[in-house]
């Protein structure tokens, strides 16, 4: 985020996360993808290109090499995101399990880098601002959120419950309305309904029958 704006972030890592989950889901696990599934994943890729192209047009920003860079880790990132939930979904642990290890596996891992190259600079941040991080991040981000996704990739399958995490940038300028009183863009709502059908199609939900269109009719 140092290199690209926060709004490319809010399209493509959870944009292409599930793209990538599915991609890996079927060189890896075998899995197959029905049609509907396939245009889900379609969408959602529609939706946040529409949604981070309109950013970048509305702020007028030229795509510079930094930016690029920017994009590339964001892109990276959701394909780590996308072998994470791959991995767990094909060892079948459980989310407590999977939320334990990440948590440890990070801080043995972590910590001592953070501790040689910046430890001295933790002692200068109020207090209020560690306890606010160690409640978001530590709490709600490393744990909650870690155990409701490994609940959904359990239930829903990995391309299933990847495809939810498409829905940050819908959710983020829904929320805006009523926290920032920030409208969305004709542009942003289209991106968002793209997003919303492409979620829906790609967690499987079902579709009206023949039968059931020719009973409503």
């Amino acid at each position: 985020m140092r290199f690209a704006p926060a709004s490319d972030q809010g399209a493509l890592n959870p944009g292409f996360m599930p793209l990538f989950v599915a991609l890996i889901a079927a060189t890896v696990l075998g899995e197959k993808f029905s049609i509907p599934r396939k245009i889900g994943l379609s969408l959602i890729l529609a939706g946040a290109l529409v949604i981070v192209g309109w950013h970048a047009s509305a702020l007028t920003a030229a795509w510079s090499t930094s930016r690029t860079f920017g994009d590339a880790l964001f892109l990276a990132a959701a394909f780590l995101w996308a072998c994470f939930t791959v991995v767990m979904r094909q060892a079948r642990l459980d989310p407590v399990h999977a939320a334990a290890l990440v948590s440890t596996g990070s801080l043995a891992i972590y910590l001592p880098i953070y501790l040689v190259l910046y430890g001295t600079r933790l002692g200068q941040v109020p207090l209020a601002d560690i306890a606010l991080q160690a409640i978001f991040q530590g709490l709600f981000v490393t744990i909650v959120s870690l155990l409701l996704y490994g609940r959904a990739v359990a239930i829903l399958g990995a391309s299933g419950g990847a495809a939810f995490g498409a829905l940050v940038p819908a959710l983020s300028a829904l929320f805006a309305i009523p926290v920032l009183g920030e409208w969305p863009s004709e542009t942003d709502w289209v991106g968002i309904v793209l997003i919303s059908a492409g979620v829906y199609l790609a967690s499987g939900g079902p579709l009206p029958s023949p039968r059931q269109r020719q009973g409503h009719a």
